[in-house]
């Protein structure tokens, strides 16, 4: 059963050569998935020796990291590490990553901040990565310091249990959560990231992290019921009830209720209880299917 290294690839003729030719220093295979790509990053990959699968089109991040696993599942492959086409990941880490996955652990992910390197990194993208770590913690269930790292390694366990759906860049907390749900070890790792790579990223950088922080809101609302539904349910019933013994009160000296606002307290206390008990009833639910 080898051991490969997986890297996803768009447009990336420029740099693909020598980074394939770097990993094949640690790993049996290298594997290019080329996501529609709209120059010759195949060919190159290819000459490079790499085991190429294309995307008829240009499908995403995530695409392309489930064709990562799909790979390795069919290749059988015991190990595998994914790592950015880009050069913005250095292939010597490579053996820094495999090493745990010797003693029994099942996944280990990179991070840019256990050991406080971080001085490199713009502070934007901090405050950005900071709040994507929040979030997918909370969502997931799962404590990590560098949650949108793509640098990870795979042990068997891993790639035949995590199953990605996202085509989003979102793909890499959907791991995270696929962690958690399958109850895999992990371990992190200091990695270090060059942010000095030219046309290092197609996306900007605002605009990925709004859509990550998207992506990880919606699945709140199956993941994590209470925090999504019950939570703000109470508030706004808290609010609603607060209101309606103010107006009460007001009623008791002698004023008038208004429409309006009596109106809207009604509404606030309805909807907030509905979405309270929608969110106990979901957790309830989740809890009974983690059960089965």
């Amino acid at each position: 059963m080898p051991t490969i290294a997986a890297m996803p690839a768009y447009n990336e003729a420029r740099s693909i050569q020598n980074i394939i030719i770097a990993c094949k220093e640690y790993v049996d295979d290298v594997v290019v998935i080329d996501d529609g790509s709209s120059d010759n990053t195949a060919e190159v990959a290819e000459a490079a020796g790499a085991y190429v699968v294309k995307h008829p089109q240009n499908m995403g991040y995530g695409a392309a990291i489930k064709s990562c696993f799909e790979t390795a599942r069919n290749l059988n492959a015991r190990r595998m590490v994914i790592i950015d086409s880009d050069g913005q990941h250095d292939p010597a880490e490579i053996p820094k990553l495999l090493k745990p996955l010797e003693k029994g652990i099942d996944v280990v992910l990179g991070s840019r901040f256990i050991e406080g390197n971080s001085e490199r990194i713009p502070a934007y993208r901090k405050i950005g990565m900071k709040v994507l770590d929040i979030a997918t913690n909370t969502v997931g269930g799962i404590n990590v310091t560098d949650s949108q790292c793509g640098f990870r390694a795979y042990g068997k366990k891993a790639i035949q249990n995590i199953r990605v759906d996202s085509d989003s860049m979102s793909a890499g907390s959907e791991i995270l959560m696929e962690i958690a749900d399958n109850n895999l070890q992990f371990e992190e790792v200091q990695v270090n990231c060059s942010y000095d790579v030219e046309d290092s990223s197609t996306q900007n950088p605002v605009s990925h992290g709004v859509g990550v922080l998207i992506a990880i809101l919606k699945d709140m609302e199956f993941r994590r019921p209470l925090y999504y539904f019950t939570l703000p349910g109470a508030i706004m019933g808290g609010i609603g009830l607060f209101m309606g013994l103010k107006f009460l009160q007001d009623f008791y000296l002698g004023e008038s209720l208004r429409f309006g606002p009596t109106l809207l307290m009604m509404l606030l206390t309805i909807l907030g209880m509905f979405m309270a008990f929608t969110g106990i009833i979901l957790h309830a639910m989740s809890r009974m299917i983690k059960m089965r």
